[in-house]
């Protein structure tokens, strides 16, 4: 397929519209644009990011998405909160592309844990809900129907508990309280409605709903044969996940379906399943094949960084030894940055003690001498403040502080060890 495919990801700051992003940043043939409608993550992310758009229940946000669609002249949009899916379905044919959830019924039914229920009850593998409080067994668990992410979940320890706690019972769902073992099964149904994939994978650490740690597990066949029904009952069609845990006699229970990205889908991306993707092809009416290899994977998240910065250079000097090197061998944290900085249009100049020829030195390290506008090799007793011009604007990278202390004394410029250097790393795509 020649046609560029422009998506649009919206929200887009999320921790699971950062998954789709970097599950679709270095797709051939694909551009990637996000959108929110409050100040987020994907400004430091995207390059081609609209901020300020109205929030779906105003009523301008119809006229003025829709202008954003023409004028970007996106293909697909990516939903990645439950409510912007509803809302985005419920007005399914006035958008002016095509919107990555299955469709109407399948969002509703997906957002309201109380219809998932009455649905798959029949299937035996829904969590028991008590007719009454008083004569329940407890504890029993109560999440809001619409909710997610278990935010304003609780677990009730006795009958009066719900009335304690606030809890309108009309717009919760109390069941039995499930101890057991708990697992996302992220899954994609083609357009045909046949179930390709799904996988497995544990909730091993959870912060605020999300999955930190997590591992590719064997799914059973009572696993598979949920997904089948869940997939044929609702109508999937795209990416999709659900998430069960184990009653106290070992059962897996059914939790929650959603028909959006889960952020740590990515799990999957290692072995060869890239869901964003293959509910792109699959929108656009085409075929795909899937190639999911047998390996055991486990994932860990962490906050990661990003900076904005009103730096103004357009040069870097920098030290060799231990800076681009540390025990000899090559940082490739600070060989992706020198390659991202030289994307950037930065000039590049190496400048270095090193003991010996630096040019044999780089050539051993595979480091090609094009890289840099200009070797400076120092002699002992040189300073490199001598030798920095100021005419470029220009920064200064050295692990020694001496170094870096003399430089700002007498160029007064920015100066940075190797621990500070994400602040110059340009994201965006």
């Amino acid at each position: 397929m020649n046609k560029i495919i422009r998506v649009l990801v919206f929200p887009c700051g999320s921790e699971n519209a950062i998954e789709i992003y970097h599950a679709l940043k270095d797709v051939v043939n694909l551009e990637l644009f996000g959108a929110s409608a409050k100040e987020d993550h994907g400004e430091f992310l995207y390059k081609k990011y609209t901020g300020n758009v109205p929030y779906i229940l105003d009523q301008n946000f119809p006229v003025f998405f829709n202008s954003l669609l023409e004028k970007l002249s996106i293909d697909v949009v990516f939903p990645t909160h439950d409510d912007v899916a509803l809302f985005l379905a419920l007005h399914l044919n006035q958008w002016r592309a095509k919107i990555a959830v299955p469709g109407l019924r399948q969002a509703q039914i997906c957002r309201s844990k109380k219809w998932i229920y009455d649905l798959f009850e029949p299937f035996g593998f829904c969590p028991f809900r008590p007719p009454n409080l008083q004569s329940a067994e407890y504890p029993l668990f109560a999440k809001p129907d619409n909710g997610q992410g278990g935010k304003g979940a609780i677990i009730l320890n006795k009958p009066d508990d719900a009335g304690r706690a606030g809890i309108d019972v009309d717009q919760f769902v109390i069941a039995e309280y499930l101890p057991g073992e708990e697992l996302t099964i992220d899954c994609f149904t083609d357009r045909k409605g046949v179930l390709r994939f799904a996988g497995a994978r544990s909730r091993d650490r959870v912060w605020g709903g999300i999955s930190m740690r997590s591992t590719i597990q064997d799914i059973s066949r009572e696993l598979q044969n949920m997904a089948v029904v869940i997939s044929r009952e609702i109508g999937m069609n795209g990416l999709w996940y659900f998430q069960v845990k184990k009653d106290k006699n070992g059962a897996f229970r059914l939790l929650e379906v959603s028909v959006r990205a889960s952020g740590t889908m990515n799990l999957f991306r290692t072995i060869g399943v890239n869901f964003p993707l293959l509910t792109i092809y699959n929108l656009l009416e085409m075929d795909v094949e899937i190639l999911p290899q047998a390996y055991s994977v486990e994932v860990d998240r962490c906050l990661l960084n990003r900076y904005r910065h009103n730096i103004d250079f357009q040069t870097v000097y920098i030290d060799f030894d231990d800076t681009i090197t540390r025990a000899g061998v090559v940082n490739f944290e600070v060989m992706g940055l020198l390659y991202n900085l030289r994307q950037q249009g930065k000039k590049l100049i190496l400048m270095t003690r090193h003991q010996g020829n630096i040019h044999s030195t780089l050539e051993r390290l595979a480091i090609h001498t094009n890289l840099f506008e200009k070797i400076i090799h120092l002699t002992a007793g040189e300073e490199k403040f001598n030798f920095i011009d100021l005419d470029f604007n220009p920064v200064f990278i050295d692990n020694a502080f001496r170094d870096r202390l003399l430089v700002h004394k007498h160029k007064s410029i920015p100066v940075f060890d190797v621990d500070a250097l994400g602040i110059l790393i340009d994201w965006k795509r």
